[in-house]
């Protein structure tokens, strides 16, 4: 009885740490000088990603996310090219350019997200090995006693090991007021092993406006 009160506990630890979350945020800060709760009415969103069709998932859902806050929201897809942040030989885009085009869509914040660094490990996972018993049909069906007392041959089936690569990708998140140009609120997030860029960046969207929301209200309660 205690090794199957063990087997079943350790099977329970397996499933939690299997399904738990594959990204969250690690860290954040908002800016101490700050004196009074922001009252910022639109965005604008900047995902700094050269793949334009990353950059364009990641902006819309941080405006769908922004949007139920009730925040009126500018993609910087509307404005620019997806490698805007930088022209042809490799420099940045001077930033005035960025500012005025914030400036004349109406925009009081300005929101950035970038991948700052990805990790790569390499494990490895084990084979594995399954019994099937396999019996003949007796008196009392497959898997009676008259099938055992028949004949009876266990299988055995098994599946090599293999070698995988992990992959964590680390987000840098900055908010600045689009008058000062001063930096409000950052956040970092790390994703682990993230499948498809569709479920990373709604749920990438979700938890950083929630820790946003979470950071200003706990500093002005």
């Amino acid at each position: 009885m205690y090794k199957i009160s063990l087997l079943v506990s350790a099977l329970f630890m397996f499933i939690v740490i299997s399904c738990g979350p594959t990204q969250k945020i690690t860290s954040s800060w908002i800016n101490p000088e700050l004196k009074e709760k922001p009252k910022y009415t639109k965005l604008f969103i900047m995902a700094l990603a050269q793949n334009p069709n990353y950059k364009a998932t990641i902006e819309q859902d941080l405006a769908y996310a922004a949007n139920a806050k009730k925040l009126q929201v500018v993609k910087s897809s509307e404005f620019f090219q997806p490698n805007f942040t930088s022209s042809g030989n490799n420099t940045p885009v001077d930033k005035e350019v960025i500012l005025k085009k914030v400036r004349e869509a109406g925009c009081d914040v300005i929101m950035t997200v970038a991948l700052v660094d990805k990790k790569s490990e390499t494990r490895y996972v084990p084979g594995t090995t399954t019994y099937s018993p396999y019996m003949g049909y007796g008196a009392y069906g497959a898997y009676g006693f008259g099938g055992y007392y028949g004949y009876a041959y266990p299988s055995m089936y098994s599946t090599p090991g293999y070698y995988t690569e992990d992959k964590t990708y680390f987000m840098q998140a900055n908010l600045f007021d689009a008058a000062t140009e001063k930096l409000i609120w950052a956040a970092q997030s790390e994703a682990y092993d993230p499948t498809k860029i569709s479920t990373f960046s709604k749920d990438y969207a979700d938890l950083l406006v929630e820790r946003l929301n979470r950071d200003i209200s706990q500093k002005f309660k």
